[in-house]
């Protein structure tokens, strides 16, 4: 936490008692606001820029903007409109990130999840895998049919190493676990990620988990009398009996000191990977779980955060057996940036 909060005060520090323009601050959003996920920690981010910089930055931002085309129409409309840096919140964001900011070289441009950057376009993201890791432990604890499962929205690196890991955790403390994956092809449609959690739960999951936007498989969970995790939010209110914890989303720290470094003319780009230690990943309360589970729970999550214990930690072997990270080996940025298959133990096909 405290080299995140350095870095912060150091931005805001920054802009203290220098006159600056007005900064126009722009944010494309894949699903809604009202998600109670993701979308709607990302604007939680950008209220916080309000907050911070009250009447020296005009904030505007576009929801539910599919990836692809639109997106790149609605970056270019916004950088026309005087738009002096853009966040754009979502892996399929990038390519049109890349070609708008290529015909845009004085706006700037932060992409979230993504690889590519540019001298105007800088790339950041969290270590959700930090807290996946911890839910995987928690299933492992938890399920009493021995079976999980996982909704999935896109198949692309960031969520296959959750899945992975969060398998890794689970065979951790329960080596005859199986879990079950059902890829949406969406990130937000509550009703097909309810479908594929309840098509699940049928076949005998009692701990579910999503990479999905909405609360609906976790509120799919709570209707069947089973458990799961809140994901980018803290989604107790939704189902109270079922959620066992949350990974929660803090991107507002590095929306304020982006902001002030376009206020103050120091912004450059770079590549920035928020951790756990930093605050950046953040969990809800452990709950619905007896007192043994919870203390190893954050047993884990302690170790993670200090960086005593990474997710991905040799020997780890990909699904066909073949070695992917050698007795003690940690995995490297590239390596998880890159990674598009299950490791050993998962019974399933990685979808083309």
């Amino acid at each position: 936490m405290t080299k995140f909060l350095v870095f912060i005060t150091a931005a805001m520090m920054a802009t203290a008692g220098i006159a600056a323009d007005k900064a126009k601050v722009g944010f494309i959003y894949v699903g809604p606001t009202g998600d109670h996920g993701w979308t709607y920690r990302h604007d939680i981010g950008r209220q916080q820029v309000e907050d911070a910089f009250g009447d020296r930055v005009e904030t505007t931002f576009v929801e539910s903007v599919p990836e692809g085309a639109d997106a790149e129409r609605v970056l270019t409309q916004m950088a026309l409109q005087g738009t002096d840096i853009i966040f754009a919140t979502s892996f399929g964001y990038m390519d049109p990130v890349m070609n708008v900011a290529e015909k845009f070289p004085n706006v700037k441009f932060e992409h979230a999840t993504g690889y590519k950057m540019s001298e105007n376009v800088a790339n950041y993201g969290l270590r959700l895998y930090q807290a996946r890791h911890v839910q995987g432990v928690i299933a492992g604890m938890m399920t009493k049919t021995n079976k999980i499962c996982y909704v999935a929205s896109f198949p692309i690196p960031e969520v296959m190493r959750e899945i992975n890991t969060y398998y890794l955790g689970a065979k951790k403390y329960n080596p005859d676990v199986e879990i079950s994956i059902t890829w949406v092809y969406t990130w937000y449609d509550p009703g097909k990620e309810k479908d594929a959690a309840v098509a699940m739960i049928q076949q005998g999951c009692d701990v579910v988990a999503q990479h999905t936007d909405s609360p609906a498989p976790l509120q799919a969970a709570e209707e069947a009398g089973v458990v799961g995790f809140g994901q980018a939010s803290d989604q107790m209110k939704f189902a109270p009996k079922a959620q066992l914890t949350a990974s929660i989303d803090n991107w507002g720290p590095y929306y304020i000191a982006k902001v002030g470094q376009v206020l103050d003319g120091t912004w450059t780009t770079g590549d920035y990977f928020g951790t756990m230690d930093e605050g950046a990943v953040q969990m809800a309360p452990f709950a619905n779980m007896p007192p043994m589970v919870a203390e190893e729970a954050q047993r884990i999550k302690d170790a993670i955060s200090s960086g005593e214990l990474h997710g991905f930690t040799g020997p780890i072997n990909k699904q066909d057996g073949t070695p992917f990270l050698a007795e003690g080996e940690v995995a490297t940025r590239a390596q998880l940036d890159t990674m598009m298959f299950y490791v050993e133990g998962i019974d399933a096909a990685v979808p083309n």
